[in-house]
C-alpha cells in the first residue's frame, strides 16, 4: 500500500524520477523531491500539488553528504517519518577505457556509488530507530552484460547492486531493500556523455527501442505497495526488443 507513505526521490526532476514522482503522489504517496535542477524540481511539485497531491522538494546534489542528511532531516520535519527512499540520482558518460577520461570516472563513482552510500547513510538511522523503512534503488542492466564502453558505469552499478544485497543480508525483518534494474529508457541519460559518437549512437538506440520511464516507475510502485512482510528484492525491466 502506498497511501500515506512519506517517498523521497532523488534525481526527481526529470525522467524515471519524474515520472516516480507523479504515479507515487498520485497513488496516495506523500513525495519529497530532490534534484540539482531547481526550476524543474518546483515546476514538478506544484503540478503534483495541483493536482491534488502531496510534495515538497529540496535542491540536493547526492555527491554532498550534508546534503543527503539535510534532505532526510527535511522530509521527517515535513512529513512526520520516512517511509522510502528511492535513490535514483545517476550519470552514465560512458568511454573507451582508452579515452582516459578519468574525470568522468570519477563523477560516476561520486554520483553513482558514493551518492547512493550516502543515501544509505541518511536513512539507514532513520529506518532504524522507526523500526521501519525500505530502501529502493534505480540500478541498471549495465553489470548483468558487460559490454565495451561501459567497464567503469558497469562496476558503479555493480558495487551498488553488491552493496544493496549486503545491506539486505543485514536489514533484519523490518527493513527492505530493493534494486530496480532498468534497460534502455526514453530519459536524458545520453546528456552527461562527454564522448560525441557515443553520445549520437546511445541517443539513436534510445529512439529505436527505449521504453517510457513509467515503466520503471511501475515497477518501483510495485515492491512499494507490497505488504510489509514481502521484500522485493530484484527488478529487472528492459525493451522487449533490448538483447
Amino acid at each position: 500500500m502506498i497511501d500515506g507513505k512519506v517517498i523521497v526521490i532523488t534525481g526527481a526532476s526529470s525522467g524515471i524520477g519524474a515520472a516516480s514522482a507523479r504515479l507515487l503522489a498520485a497513488r496516495g504517496g506523500k513525495v519529497v523531491l530532490a534534484a540539482r535542477r531547481v526550476q524543474r524540481l518546483e515546476g514538478l511539485c506544484d503540478e503534483i500539488i495541483g493536482s491534488g497531491g502531496q510534495a515538497a522538494c529540496r535542491a540536493t546534489n547526492v555527491t554532498i553528504r550534508r546534503e543527503l542528511d539535510e534532505l532526510v532531516e527535511f522530509a521527517c520535519a515535513r512529513f512526520g517519518k520516512l517511509d522510502v527512499f528511492v535513490g535514483n540520482a545517476g550519470i552514465g558518460p560512458i568511454s573507451p577505457l582508452d579515452d582516459l577520461r578519468v574525470d568522468d570516472w570519477e563523477a560516476m563513482i561520486d554520483v553513482n556509488l558514493k551518492g547512493f552510500l550516502y543515501g544509505v547513510a541518511a536513512a539507514l538511522p532513520v529506518f532504524r530507530q522507526q523500526g521501519f523503512g525500505h530502501l529502493v534503488t534505480v540500478i541498471s542492466t549495465a553489470g548483468l552484460k558487460i559490454v565495451p564502453n561501459q567497464a567503469v558505469y558497469a562496476g558503479t552499478k555493480n558495487a551498488v547492486r553488491t552493496i544493496s544485497e549486503g545491506l539486505r543480508l543485514e536489514a533484519g525483518d523490518k527493513l527492505r531493500v530493493t534494486g530496480i534494474s532498468p534497460g534502455f529508457v526514453k530519459t536524458d541519460f545520453p546528456a552527461s556523455m562527454t564522448n560525441p559518437p557515443i553520445r549520437a549512437d546511445t541517443a539513436a538506440r534510445m529512439d529505436e527501442i527505449a521504453i517510457a520511464p513509467d515503466a520503471i516507475a511501475r515497477a518501483i510502485a510495485f515492491a512499494i505497495e507490497q505488504p510489509a512482510d514481502v521484500d522485493v528484492g530484484d527488478i529487472v525491466v528492459r525493451p522487449t526488443a533490448q538483447s
